[in-house]
């Protein structure tokens, strides 16, 4: 049985979702981000224990296909910023269709449509707070960001980091409070 389940976003969502079904005494077969697959069918009333735990931890589960679709594109995204790993010619498009084997125009539509924001636009938002994430963290200097994240210049980063959150780079670096948010509210 699969269960596919909104707001999981980092390996700490995954054993938090492991727990759950753990102390419920349901056993997987495998739980990724976004989806946990049992051995077996469950019980409705561990169903309903299972979904209330899902709750009082930030997650929920998701029922309608569309909305697996978009958890899936949604996780999808994240891992890629997450990897550092964007070439300058990187088009989200054709990784989202590769991936998920559907067509771009039907996968944004379907986005948009329940997201209220586009599939770039979420797109420009994680990586905008990887940007804030590796700034703080003072690993790499923006030049190196840049590259990481498919930017064709450190400009081009910061105007699009500017346009977000109304501050440069720097200006952000200077702030006391840094204003990052959780990616599963993006």
């Amino acid at each position: 049985m699969k269960i596919f389940i909104k707001n999981m976003v980092c390996n700490r969502c995954i054993a938090a979702v492991e727990n759950i079904f753990n102390t419920t005494g349901v056993q997987t077969d495998s739980i990724i981000l976004g989806e946990v697959e049992t051995k077996s069918e469950i019980p409705a009333e561990k169903i309903q224990i299972i979904e209330k735990q899902l709750l009082e931890n930030g997650f929920e589960r998701i029922m309608d296909s569309a909305h697996q679709l978009i958890e899936k594109i949604k996780n999808l995204i994240i891992v890629k910023v997450s990897e550092l790993d964007i070439d300058e010619d990187f088009l989200l498009s054709e990784f989202l269709s590769s991936k998920l084997h559907k067509d771009y125009s039907s996968l944004s539509k379907t986005f948009s449509q329940n997201e209220n924001i586009t599939l770039e636009q979420f797109f420009i938002l994680q990586k905008i707070e990887k940007v804030k994430e590796l700034l703080l963290y003072n690993e790499f200097n923006l030049t190196e960001i840049a590259g990481k994240l498919g930017y064709k210049s450190v400009q081009h980063l910061s105007t699009q980091f500017r346009n977000v959150t109304g501050f440069t780079p720097t200006e952000f670096k200077k702030l006391k409070d840094h204003h990052r948010k959780p990616l599963d509210s993006l």
